[in-house]
């Protein structure tokens, strides 16, 4: 059966990128409705954007969203993943600016959020996407790969310069929960270089110390240290869950992806859904429904820092 939540929430934080206040507020949604932002701040136009992949533009460093009359969403992906993550398929988020808070840099606050706000079973069946040929999309030394399997698996590759990251490779069975266990709490990261360019372009106003793993080279410079050795590959996989969760629904498939960003897990979505040989929509059994990643998700699996 979907699922939406008991009973709203609010979060306020920043945005990464004009570093300005933001509010958001997830409210229960019915059945059959999906995930929905609604931006709050906005006179003029729709102010209703679906969180689909066909609704992703091109933007630099998080995943964008925008509606056929150009009213735009950013940095969607912690909160998609946390959606994904924790089985909630209905949702109407509320924002007061063009960017969902960045909170603590990963996608924790949201999880505890969700979980503390509890979920409600809606009477619709369950509907997952099954993966039925392998698709790859690659960009140089970039590839994003989806290959059929019974559940959904993410395996990810990254490699870096700078030797406080170095070369990392994590593969997980998201299944039963693993994503709230092991990948929540993992932040973005980006190296010191990148955040002085970045500023002198008028981005990343609103990133800190506190909401990213910032290195320079053999050194990790955020206070703290990392959460996990291997945080970095973590977060890369957190994010690929989250703009996977743009599909509408959960799906059945080894995703693998290799110094890939944002911008390629959406295209492997756009190869994925161009041919209907490639895919399915099944109704999940309780078989398939055990093995998705939100299922049996307690408060208790949340980690310390959420």
């Amino acid at each position: 059966m979907q699922s939406t939540l008991k009973t709203s929430f609010t979060l306020k934080g920043v945005g990464l990128h004009t570093g300005r206040p933001v509010t958001l507020k997830v409210s229960p949604a019915a059945a059959e409705m999906g995930i929905w932002f609604k931006r709050t701040d906005r006179v003029a136009g729709d102010p209703y954007i679906p969180a689909r992949w066909d609704s992703v533009k091109q933007s630099k460093l998080c995943t964008l969203l925008q509606n056929a009359d150009g009213v735009s969403i950013s940095t969607v992906e912690h909160l998609m993943a946390a959606f994904a993550g924790t089985g909630v398929q209905n949702a109407l988020v509320e924002v007061s600016g063009p960017e969902v808070p960045i909170l603590d840099g990963s996608s924790a606050p949201f999880v505890s959020a969700i979980l503390k706000a509890g979920l409600q079973r809606l009477f619709a069946p369950l509907r997952a996407i099954s993966s039925l040929r392998p698709v790859e999309v690659t960009d140089g030394q970039a590839t994003a790969r989806l290959e059929p399997a019974d559940r959904l698996t993410i395996r990810f590759d990254i490699e870096f310069a700078d030797r406080a990251i170095g070369a990392q490779s994590r593969e997980l069975d998201m299944a039963n929960g693993a994503f709230v266990r092991t990948l929540c709490d993992s932040r973005t990261f980006c190296r010191q270089a990148d955040v002085d360019m970045m500023r002198q372009q008028g981005l990343a106003l609103g990133g800190t110390m506190q909401n990213a793993v910032v290195v320079d080279d053999d050194k990790i410079l955020t206070p703290g240290g990392l959460r996990h050795k291997d945080e970095p590959v973590r977060h890369k996989m957190l994010d690929a869950l989250g703009d996977l969760a743009l599909a509408g629904a959960p799906i059945l498939g080894a995703y693998r992806g290799v110094r890939a960003g944002h911008a390629m897990t959406n295209r492997l979505l756009h190869a994925l859904f161009a041919d209907p040989r490639n895919y399915e929509w099944v109704t999940c059994d309780p078989a398939t429904a055990r093995r998705l990643p939100g299922v049996g998700v307690r408060v208790a699996d949340l980690p310390a820092v959420a």
